[in-house]
């Protein structure tokens, strides 16, 4: 294997670790917004079902208010039909008579409005069920991820330092020179460093290189950037990365596998 193809190999190893690298800190970003999102859902529901309550709650002391005031009014009724036997002369018994009637009537609204309340309390405490119910499960599900939270975070850091041991190794082989312009283009684009160009297209930005510039990869001789992405470029008929083509692969073996069954 020649020298150039050699550290092609180095630097792909190399990209691969830190693809793992990459792949943890997505990890350890990610988990801690999962979470967070669901404290806001969970809040929102949380507000949504101390309205209801509170609401249910102002509907019932009204409720309790007009009962209180139609037994009341049954109560002055009652006794106004007992005084009135008791009249002596037409001019107050028409009297009482029309208080009595207004009376009926009062109270006549108040089961109305009593009728209406409870059509209300029934809708919002069906309402309230329906919140609760997710409620219930955000509650659990939020409970159970803040478990599982410090235990990802955990088996992240492991994993990093994991990784970083694999890296330091990986490094020890690779040049200074060749392992310096890995790292200035690690540390200032995004993932890959390394990409292979097939068909003159970067697979990084998968823009087409200059033609000049692919005829100066194919020769193979030096290590090279790409004019639009700056990242580091090989020539894929020079190099078969061994994982990408056993991901290629993979999914030929499963049809395959898929086959037999018929």
């Amino acid at each position: 294997m020649s020298l150039y193809l050699e550290q092609i190999r180095q630097l792909v190893a190399l990209q691969h670790v830190d693809d793992g690298i990459h792949a943890v800190h997505v990890e350890l970003e990610a988990a801690p917004k999962e979470v967070e999102e669901l404290e806001k859902r969970f809040a929102a529901q949380d507000s949504q079902r101390n309205w209801l309550l509170e609401k249910l709650q102002h509907l019932q002391e009204q409720q309790k208010r007009i009962d209180a005031d139609i037994q009341d009014e049954e109560s002055r009724l009652s006794n106004s039909k007992n005084k009135l036997m008791q009249v002596e002369n037409d001019r107050e018994y028409q009297a009482m008579i029309r208080e009595m009637d207004t009376m009926e009537r009062q109270n006549q609204n108040r089961e109305e409005e009593r009728m209406a309340l409870q059509e209300e309390r029934a809708l919002q405490e069906e309402n309230l069920r329906s919140v609760e119910e997710t409620w219930n499960e955000l509650k659990i599900e939020l409970e159970r991820q803040k478990e599982n939270l410090e235990f990802r975070i955990g088996l992240s850091n492991e994993k990093l330092q994991t990784l970083e041991a694999d890296r330091s190794a990986v490094s020890e082989g690779i040049p200074a020179p060749v392992l310096a312009r890995y790292e200035f283009i690690r540390n200032r684009l995004r993932h890959p460093v390394i990409v292979p160009v097939e068909e003159g297209i970067c697979s990084g930005c998968h823009i087409a290189i200059p033609p000049q510039v692919f005829i100066d990869l194919q020769r193979g001789n030096h290590i090279m950037s790409c004019p639009n992405c700056q990242r580091l470029m090989y020539w894929g008929n020079h190099f078969q990365d061994p994982e990408a083509v056993k991901a290629a692969e993979k999914p030929k073996m499963e049809f395959f596998e898929d086959q037999k069954l018929f």
